[in-house]
Formats: structure tokens, C-alpha cells, sequence
């Protein structure tokens, strides 16, 4: 599968997510502008030493992203999405797309791709999200289970 950041800001959590990356075989695309420098010490900390092992795409912008990968199948996580994560059509290519923390997929590209916008329910009214690792961690391993069932 392939992870795709959409203007990641945090490092600690872009860090966790490529040893996500890594640990469920999938590639992960970074779409800027970044919240830090790629090579941050808390960005390969949160990596540890696989960081270097991960199979890893750096796109300029948004634009660039959808031009390289125009016709691959895309599902994007939302909190504003009607559908539930375990309803993606799962794919081993399907690109799974995370907003930024700060405020998630811009409205531009949740009204144009609203029939492909997943969300994980949040039972509480008291928050907004979850944390972005939490939640990429839930979808990957929801596809892996789905991909893997017997």
C-alpha cells in the first residue's frame, strides 16, 4: 500500500509513520511544504535507524502528487468523511492520503474526492481527531487484515 502525507508538520510524527511505512511493507509519499526539515533529528529518531531503509517518494506539492500519480486508486482519511475506514476498497496499490495535523485535507480536495473520503468514528465529542500516527496505523492494519483474511 502507499501512505501519502499531505504536508506533514510534525517530525516526531512523520518519523513514526515511516517505521509504520517500513514495518507494513508499504511506500510513503511526502507531499510539501514540511512543518520541519526533512533531515531532523526528531524526524530519524522517531525512525530510529530505518529511515534509511524505507521506500520513500518527496513530491514539490499537492499539484505534483496528483500529476505523477493520476489514475492510481485513492481513498482520503478525514474526520469530515460519511464512510467508514474498513469500507475502502482496500488495493496492495491503493494510495491511503493524510492531511496535515493542523487541519487536515483542505476543503478544496474533500469536496472534489467526497465520494472517496473515509473517516475512523471518534466516540467522544470532546475531540476533534485522533493523533495522525494513531490513525494512519489504524487504516494500514485494517488493509492488511483485509487483504490477508483466509
Amino acid at each position: 500500500m502507499n501512505i501519502v502525507l499531505f504536508e506533514p508538520e510534525i517530525p516526531n510524527n512523520t518519523g513514526n509513520i515511516g517505521r509504520l511505512s517500513l514495518a507494513s511493507g508499504s511506500t510513503l509519499h511526502l507531499v510539501k511544504p514540511f512543518g520541519f526539515d526533512i533531515s531532523d533529528k526528531r524526524v530519524k529518531r522517531a525512525g530510529l535507524d530505518y529511515w534509511k531503509h524505507l521506500d520513500l517518494i518527496i513530491y514539490d506539492d499537492i499539484e505534483h502528487y496528483f500529476a505523477v500519480n493520476k489514475g492510481c486508486e485513492m481513498a482520503f482519511l478525514s474526520s469530515h468523511g460519511a464512510q467508514r475506514y474498513t469500507k475502502i476498497p482496500y488495493s496492495e496499490d491503493i494510495h491511503l492520503i493524510f492531511g496535515k495535523e493542523s487541519n487536515g485535507l483542505g476543503d478544496q480536495i474533500r469536496s472534489k474526492y467526497g465520494m472517496q473520503l473515509y473517516k475512523i468514528p471518534i466516540m467522544s465529542e470532546h475531540i476533534r481527531s485522533m493523533n495522525i500516527a494513531n490513525a494512519v496505523s489504524i487504516v494500514v492494519y485494517e488493509g492488511i487484515r483485509q487483504l490477508t483474511a483466509t
